[in-house]
């Protein structure tokens, strides 16, 4: 409501004070003009008929209102298009405006001159005669049509009836602006009233003043009025519902507060009392630290000022009794005896010597400096079914302390690791706090499994949220979000598991201390069978009692392991053999007869036929073919390379699913035989004369690294010179151009897989001769491992020398006349 009314509340419309009859409207000149001073409004538009006071403070509005005064002439009062304009200029102004009359003026304590003006009638602004000191222009009167018709009557009715209904929800409109409105027979005036009251854009307001027809401008005010009646329905509804909440919060509290006066008078205790009290018994046995003591104390204060279903009491018990909860002095005093650690680890795992070794040695180091030395952060590395997880079980339980395991997999969200804060409904603590909740002490022993499949987006990085967490010169102090108090996490023993450390950040991998898990061996797949996983799963199929002397034969174990799996753990292998229990405990559920003795050749009744095929080597020695071993997610393979060499332009065609790194060993394969060709008696038109096809079969199988190099070399050589390629020789090793042999990887699995495939040589790198250490001595005692340092000494133990030829009889003519040139003399080998 822009000035509508005065300070009394009665609307002033066409009925004005009695100083606005002494003034008369604008005289039209010969065009049909009328000329005068000009004031810019800002945001107000004002209707012809209605009055309001005006504030002025700029020079050209007052030089306007005074020079108005000063003639007893009207003013035009036209609305500015933008609010931001200081010093508007006339393309800042609407053209459609109001000629007014101005009444008494009063200068105001702030400067500004405030003017009661009375809108005349609706000009339309035909150009500006004068800019300053002060605006002035020419503006063509605007005339409306009076008749009414029973229509417009009806659409007039229709307006008061929803302007009434306005009124009544808006207490900011007096009711006698719904009594001057009944009053109003013109439908023009009454849209240009009812306008003005309403709560609309200045955009609206001009648009209701430019309207120049009363039924248009009457039907558009009746719009504007439906949608303001919408909103203030809403609020009213909203408002009765705040009010009946209120009412009935204030009710219940009245009715407990006089329940809890009848509870005294009978002697009876006050429940909401109990529960304070509890929490407050609770918060003194809980022994906590001095600043997790004040905000408990403080909470606790906060919660018994509130009235006791208030919505944050929820929140504030729940904070309480995690508060609590939570094991801030309480811990397991470990057994710190190493015979019985040995004994544990070593009765619930087989090998995994590295990492029982570690565990051995923290446990001496805390026997001896028990309060000197922080808790490690361990991460165990390898293919899955290694035993990871289960060797933290058996680390806790050789150290007395409780074990929980907390799997990272898929994890995204940072909160989960570092909680919500408790601004948010539904907030939680993170998962490490929520763990150590449950395990009720200070230093249990904390796995947290597969690290290496953390994920991230844009709820953060969890990976980066245990940075602190895992290590001990910060996560003494850790803060969870929810928690919001420092928490000690240096007495955990923490244990990471991963398959593969690249997608672990590096930041977060300098932190923990890493133990590798390699794939168990064939022989340590059958101790562990015997060992362990036979009797688990006989005792998991009743077995042990129905069946005690069934037996499984080492032969068939060694099938099902080299058959039936393809692992480097050994969770498929205990599959199997559960397979074969679940097939003999039906035989002796239904009573029949069933084999006591289980051999390698009754395997296909039991598991049908083998699902892979155990590779060997060559049967003869061939050309082109070399016999190379590669490490895999499984353990060690064969990795046989195969090279032809057909009529072409020298090209070099590789094929096998061969990687970016092995490709680039091929061709420093390639050009190391072409270096050496004279050496090895090749004739050097051969490389431009003969296509090249190197081939690495199961080209199903992705292959990567360049550890292929030495046997992608003997390959080719063998190709171009026509020498065999010894069958029993196996070889690896990464070459460079110059056929220097650099150390490679895996090198234990690979030594293993040669000896699995009857092979008598291992051809190794010289540097790697201190990774022998980890090959089992039965395995080296079987083979012949030649180290080398160059492809000379390769090519001696892997090619057979050059055939000889027997000499060819020359002439005596030949002889005096004729003599060989070099070019001709070199021995070209067949392909």
């Amino acid at each position: 409501m822009y000035g509508a009314y005065d300070d009394a509340g009665e609307i002033m419309g066409g009925m004005g004070p009695l100083e606005f009859n002494d003034i008369q409207d604008a005289t039209l000149d010969d065009d049909g003009l009328i000329e005068c001073p000009v004031v810019a409004l800002v945001d107000v538009v004002l209707y012809p008929r209605l009055v309001m006071p005006l504030f002025m403070s700029s020079k050209k509005a007052l030089a306007s209102l005074d020079a108005a005064l000063e003639r007893e002439n009207s003013l035009i009062c036209v609305a500015q298009r933008h609010s931001e304009s200081a010093i508007p200029r006339p393309e800042d102004l609407y053209t459609v405006a109001s000629e007014v009359a101005v009444g008494r003026t009063l200068r105001m304590p702030d400067g500004t001159t405030s003017a009661l003006v009375q809108g005349r009638r609706r000009v339309e602004i035909v150009e500006f005669t004068q800019v300053n000191p002060y605006l002035r222009a020419r503006a063509r009167p605007i005339y409306e049509p009076s008749s009414i018709s029973a229509e417009t009557q009806a659409l007039m009715n229709a307006v008061l009836e929803l302007f009434e209904r306005c009124v009544q929800l808006n207490r900011s409109l007096p009711e006698s602006a719904y009594i001057f409105a009944i009053n109003i027979q013109e439908p023009g005036w009454l849209a240009d009233l009812v306008a003005a009251t309403l709560s609309v854009s200045l955009e609206d307001r001009q648009e209701v003043l430019e309207m120049i027809d009363p039924v248009q401008r009457l039907h558009h005010v009746s719009i504007l009025l439906a949608k303001e009646l919408d909103r203030l329905e809403l609020e009213d509804e909203i408002h009765d519902r705040v009010q009946q909440a209120v009412d009935g919060s204030q009710r219940e509290m009245f009715l407990r507060e006089q329940m809890r006066v009848i509870q005294g008078e009978l002697g009876e205790g006050d429940v909401f009392q109990e529960e304070f009290s509890e929490l407050h018994r609770r918060i003194e046995e809980a022994k906590l630290p001095e600043e997790a003591h004040a905000r408990a104390m403080k909470e606790l204060g906060r919660l018994a000022a509130m009235p006791p279903m208030a919505p944050e009491v929820g929140i504030i018990r729940t904070y309480l009794d995690l508060l609590t909860d939570l094991p801030w002095t309480k811990e397991t005093e470990d057994n710190l005896d190493i015979t019985h650690a040995a004994e544990v680890l070593e009765s619930n795992h087989f090998g995994l010597p590295k990492a029982k070794e570690r565990i051995l040695e923290h446990i001496a180091v805390r026997r001896l400096a028990p309060d000197r030395m922080k808790s490690p952060i361990l991460c165990f590395v390898g293919p899955p079914g290694t035993g990871k997880t289960s060797l933290g079980q058996s680390i806790a339980q050789a150290l007395n302390r409780e074990f929980m395991r907390v799997s990272l997999g898929g994890v995204r969200d940072e909160a989960e690791i570092r909680g919500h804060r408790r601004t948010y409904i539904g907030a939680l603590p993170g998962r490490i706090i929520q763990t150590l909740r449950r395990a009720g002490t200070i230093n249990p022993l904390f796995m947290l499994d597969e690290i290496d499949k953390l994920g991230h987006d844009f709820r953060g990085d969890p990976a980066a949220a245990l940075l602190e967490v895992l290590d001990p010169e910060q996560n003494f102090t850790f803060t969870d979000h929810y928690l919001d108090l420092p928490y000690d996490l240096s007495k955990v023993f923490f244990i990471t598991t991963a398959n593969y450390l690249d997608p672990v950040p590096p930041a977060l991998e300098d932190r923990m201390e890493v133990i590798e898990f390699p794939g168990y061996t064939e022989e340590d797949k059958l101790e562990i069978a015997r060992r362990f996983l036979i009797p688990r799963q006989m005792e998991a199929h009743g077995l042990d009692e129905h069946a005690p002397d069934l037996r499984l034969t080492e032969g068939a174990l060694k099938v099902m392991i080299r058959s039936y799996t393809y692992e480097a753990g050994v969770r498929n292998l205990e599959r199997e053999i559960a397979n074969v229990c679940r097939k003999i405990a039906r035989r002796v559920a239904e009573g029949k007869r069933f084999a006591k003795s289980i051999s390698a050749t009754m395997l296909d009744r039991y598991l049908g036929p083998p699902r892979y095929t155990e590779p060997l080597a060559g049967e003869v020695d061939e050309v082109g073919v070399a016999t190379g071993v590669a490490w895999t997610q499984a353990g060690g393979d064969v990795m046989p390379v195969e090279v032809t060499l057909m009529s072409g332009k020298g090209n070099l065609m590789l094929t096998g699913h061969l990687g970016d790194i092995m490709q680039e060993s091929a061709q420093a394969a390639l050009s190391y035989t072409r270096s050496q060709a004279r050496k090895l008696k090749i004739t050097v038109s051969a490389f431009d004369k003969k296509d090249i096809h190197l081939h690495v079969p199961e080209g199903a199988i992705p292959k990567e690294g360049p550890s292929a190099g030495v046997a992608l070399a003997i390959a080719l050589i063998s190709a171009f010179t026509g020498r065999k390629v010894h069958r029993d020789v196996a070889m690896t090793g990464e070459i460079t151009l110059r056929g220097r042999v650099l150390p490679v990887g895996g090198v234990k699995e690979k030594v293993l897989a040669a000896r699995r495939i009857g092979v008598s040589k291992v051809v190794l790198p010289k540097k790697n001769e201190k990774d022998l250490v980890d090959v089992p001595k039965r395995a080296l005692k079987d083979l012949d491992v030649v180290l080398v340092e160059s492809m000379e000494e390769v090519i001696k133990v892997a090619l057979h020398p050059v055939p000889r030829k027997p000499p060819a009889k020359k002439s005596a003519t030949a002889t005096k006349t004729s003599k060989p040139d070099s070019a001709s003399a070199a021995t070209t080998p067949p392909t």
